[in-house]
């Protein structure tokens, strides 16, 4: 995996009470229903996406490939928002996970 933003991990030694509380409320989130890790990956990068939070896209598409989706399935979810956040936006999203992508190809 690709090393952590220098940002992230100041903010995590800064102030790590606050860092600890943050992880609580992201895994209280993910027990909180019935969907598998597949599923809130591809999710989470359709949030970051509509969001249009690139670092996010970046972020949630390194993670989504960790826990062994394909490239095809996180492009296809960049794909589903054409219609919903339309063709620039989506385009942008396709970029972002291909930066992804190409970057672990060449690793």
């Amino acid at each position: 995996m690709s090393k952590l933003p220098s940002r992230f991990l100041k903010f995590k030694d800064d102030y790590p009470d606050m860092f600890s509380a943050y992880e609580c409320l992201g895994e209280s989130a993910t027990e909180a229903g019935p969907l598998d890790p597949k599923q809130i990956a591809l999710i989470k990068i359709g949030i970051a996406l509509g969001a249009k939070l690139e670092g996010a896209v970046h972020s949630h598409c390194r993670k989504a490939l960790g826990i062994g989706l394909k490239p095809e399935e996180i492009r296809h979810a960049v794909l589903l928002a054409v219609t919903t956040l339309g063709f620039p936006s989506m385009m942008a999203g396709l970029s972002w996970v291909d930066d992804v992508i190409n970057a672990q190809k060449s690793e």
